[in-house]
């Protein structure tokens, strides 16, 4: 890999993506839709080099041609909000890969775990059955197909799935992104879903690492691949830590079925959140055997240190750093 583009650079895995590639010493170009916060992105990399910006449309395949000249991988970070998703998402998939397949890039395209529906398996495994009860999980799936569809012939393509993630570029896209944020500016946060059940959650940076790594071996190519976490944690040892890293006493609200409809009546991405609820309540769990197995081993950073340093950095992005109580 010796140049990508970032479709989707701003967001919460499409920032910490470019960060890891220009650690790397790759040239990278942030693609996304506002200058103002590529300009940011650059500034928080520290204006390297090798990295340029180039603001244009995922919905345009000609703004992404244009901006990829020289590149190789496109990783396809770009979403639609969580309301938009069943009529926008395969519309923007068709755009990147329509672009990609002019080209003749390889594409890693970062997704989640909707397509499984309910838990079979006590970890997935890249086999589990894709099984969607859901409008989301429906959409996520037809969105797989789409991919690997048989007209994009000149691409190449791998779907990376992520668990639940955080990290300090994660944003209220995440469930836990305007948690920790409220909690880093000490104020009452919101926590969606059950606080007592024990879920997987990935660092960021750790999923950039092993997302790089695959992106590197054309063998990877065509396949499904599963980015793991540290283990499970439940959202009140979460709390805990965040609350000790911030010195935040304010209450954090768990939000379930009737709090998120009631929210969603003036917030419609909350109303959409309940039909996912199933997954803190039951979550499925991800298996990283064959990434250990064919790649080498995940990179994984405990919860402590995670949260700590995701608080920390979101404090002082925000200049809301509390003194009392902190460490």
């Amino acid at each position: 890999m010796e140049k990508a583009i970032v479709v989707g650079a701003t967001g919460g895995t499409g920032a910490s993506v470019a960060e890891e590639l220009v650690k790397r010493g790759i040239r990278t170009v942030a693609f996304g839709r506002s200058r103002q916060k590529l300009e940011q992105l650059r500034a928080r990399l520290g204006h390297p080099e090798h990295l340029t910006i180039a603001v244009g449309d995922a919905f345009c395949p000609d703004n992404i041609v244009s901006a990829s000249e020289g590149a190789d991988v496109l990783f396809h970070c770009a979403n639609v909000p969580y309301h938009e998703m069943v009529s926008k998402l395969i519309p923007l998939g068709e755009s990147v890969m329509e672009a990609a397949n002019r080209l003749s890039l390889k594409v890693v395209a970062i997704d989640g775990i909707y397509p499984y529906g309910r838990r079979q398996m006590v970890r997935a495994t890249e086999e589990h059955p894709k099984q969607p009860h859901t409008r989301k999980g429906k959409t996520r799936l037809a969105y797989e197909k789409m991919l690997f569809d048989g007209r994009w012939s000149r691409a190449k393509v791998m779907i990376v799935r992520l668990p639940d993630y955080y990290g300090p570029t994660a944003n209220e896209a995440s469930y836990l992104g305007s948690t920790l944020e409220a909690i880093a500016a000490g104020k009452l946060a919101f926590f969606i879903g059950n606080m007592h059940v024990p879920r997987e959650f990935v660092y960021l940076p750790d999923a950039a690492f092993m997302i790089a790594e695959l992106a590197d071996r054309d063998d990877a190519y065509g396949q499904n691949w599963h980015i793991p976490g540290a283990g499970l944690i439940s959202g009140r040892e979460i709390v805990r830590i965040a609350r000790q890293a911030s010195g935040s006493t304010k209450s954090v609200i768990p939000l379930g079925r009737i709090g998120l409809s009631l929210l969603g009546m003036a917030v419609p991405v909350m109303k959409e959140v309940v039909e996912m609820l199933y997954l803190t309540e039951e979550p499925l769990v991800l298996s990283g055997d064959k990434y250990e197995r064919l790649i080498g081993p995940a990179r994984t950073t405990a919860f402590e240190k995670g949260i700590t340093v995701t608080v920390r950095a979101l404090q002082k992005r925000n200049g809301s750093l509390i003194t009392v109580g902190s460490k």
